[in-house]
């Protein structure tokens, strides 16, 4: 993973947060998992050792992708965020003119995207599509699912 992570200081500290919980508990737990796994016989044959050891890994990964994101974050301050045009952190609110239909999304890090929450990574095809774009301009995006064409109806944060 390589490149700048934007986030904001509520979203640094709620991975620092949780960083802090997967090795103070989370190792914990994995680390008496194995404990346990190993008091149950031979180790060549043992499933459950097996499983808890995979677990770990997974944990300690998922702990050095983290890490990773904060040590590359650059905090962005929402108020000084230009709302003029389309970019990284604004919400932008889009008619999608075939369906008719109009949509908030938030653009945001790849890390922060949440399709539920309608925030979309600045490296999707919508996103970059609309970055740049002022209010009234029609942005004709091509999609998985075709060209679409989104109208900019407003942009704030």
């Amino acid at each position: 993973m390589s490149g700048v992570t934007y986030l904001t200081q509520e979203d640094f500290d709620k991975i620092q947060a949780e960083v802090d919980v997967l090795k103070t508990v989370e190792r914990k737990k994995a680390a008496a998992a194995i404990a346990e796994a190993r008091e149950k016989g031979d180790l060549s044959e043992n499933a459950e050792y097996d499983a808890a050891k995979d677990a770990q890994g997974m944990l300690e990964l998922k702990i050095s992708t983290l890490e990773m994101k904060l040590a590359t974050a650059k905090i962005v301050n929402t108020d000084d965020i230009d709302t003029s045009k389309v970019v990284m952190l604004c919400k932008v609110k889009i008619k999608n003119l075939k369906m008719k239909k109009e949509f908030v999304y938030e653009i945001v890090s790849e890390s922060a995207a949440n399709l539920k929450q309608l925030k979309i990574s600045i490296t999707s095809p919508i996103a970059k599509g609309l970055l740049g774009k002022k209010v009234g301009d029609v942005a004709e995006i091509q999609t998985p699912g075709g060209l679409q064409k989104l109208e900019i109806l407003d942009i704030f944060i």
